[in-house]
């Protein structure tokens, strides 16, 4: 069951790291929280009919394996999940792109910490994976002039706050109904978005039909699928090892950027996803001896 846990939230890093290339596309024309809004919405509705279609099936393994209902926790892990994403478009004005994915990537070691502070028990091989992946992860995201900025400490706390939203994630996903809680927390996403758009922004709809591709993918792919194959996996993958998994969005952006955007990857860079690589599967390690 780990491997299927593995094989998801690398899937949901897989959906995370391409809608880079339609986040970059998308904001040609749109704010940060009006594409964020449209995005969400995008992943609601979508979201919303699987939970519809599949209603009766969810009731009988409710029943069976005795899952609570997800709405409630998926509405509180749905704020936690908007004030990192509104923290990262914040900082993003003040910081490099590099940057935000090294700095909010930092939920790698947050978690085993937070684990262990929940009284998980955390490997010495998760250590060393989380290592090994952060060093990685440096060398593929920042360059050598590595200066601290406003934007940076911003980037800084967002990293807590996504260790929040995983630690949730773990300490629920065996225990409720997943669909409800993937629906709600993308629900909740979307109202303080569209809040804030109209707060912050002056909302432009023809800009939002000009850039329905980027939205599409976005919503559907990264918030509604990738959200939820988080929340699936998490229940298979201890917290820790989710965290390695789940930073793989930065390989799986590295790689959509050279294909879609013509994007060239340094030595330096290619040698940052070998070792985020070495990194994932000295995590597993325990899991590989015992497929051996």
């Amino acid at each position: 069951m780990q491997i299927k846990g593995t094989l998801m939230l690398l899937g949901a890093a897989f959906f995370w790291g391409t809608t880079f290339v339609a986040q970059l596309t998308g904001m040609d024309e749109l704010e940060p929280f009006s594409y964020a809004a449209a995005r969400y919405l995008m992943g609601f509705l979508s979201l919303l009919a699987v939970l519809i279609y599949t209603r009766k099936s969810r009731a009988v393994e409710r029943r069976q394996k005795n899952y609570q209902r997800g709405f409630l926790i998926g509405l509180l892990i749905g704020v936690v999940l908007f004030i990192a994403t509104s923290m990262q478009q914040i900082a993003l004005q003040y910081s490099t792109a590099g940057k935000a994915a090294f700095i909010t990537c930092l939920y790698i070691v947050f978690v085993p910490l937070g684990a262990k502070f929940l009284g998980k028990i955390i490997r010495r091989e998760n250590w060393i994976g989380a290592s090994l992946a952060i060093v990685g992860l440096y060398l593929l995201a920042v360059g050598g002039n590595f200066s601290v900025q406003a934007g940076d400490v911003i980037l800084f706390v967002s990293a807590f706050v996504w260790t929040v939203q995983i630690l949730l994630i773990d300490k629920f996903a065996s225990k409720v109904d997943l669909m409800e809680l993937s629906t709600a927390q993308i629900f909740i996403t979307t109202i303080l978005s569209f809040v804030a758009m109209f707060a912050l922004e002056t909302p432009n709809l023809t800009a939002m039909i000009n850039s329905w591709f980027p939205i599409l993918y976005g919503g559907v792919m990264s918030s509604g699928v990738a959200f939820t194959l988080q929340n699936y996996g998490q229940r298979y993958a201890e917290p820790s090892t989710a965290a390695i998994l789940m930073s793989f969005e930065a390989i799986f952006g590295a790689l959509a950027g050279w294909f879609f955007l013509n994007e060239v990857m340094t030595a330096r860079e290619i040698f940052g996803c070998i070792l985020m690589l070495i990194g994932m599967l000295v995590t597993q390690w325990t899991l590989i001896k015992k497929s051996w």
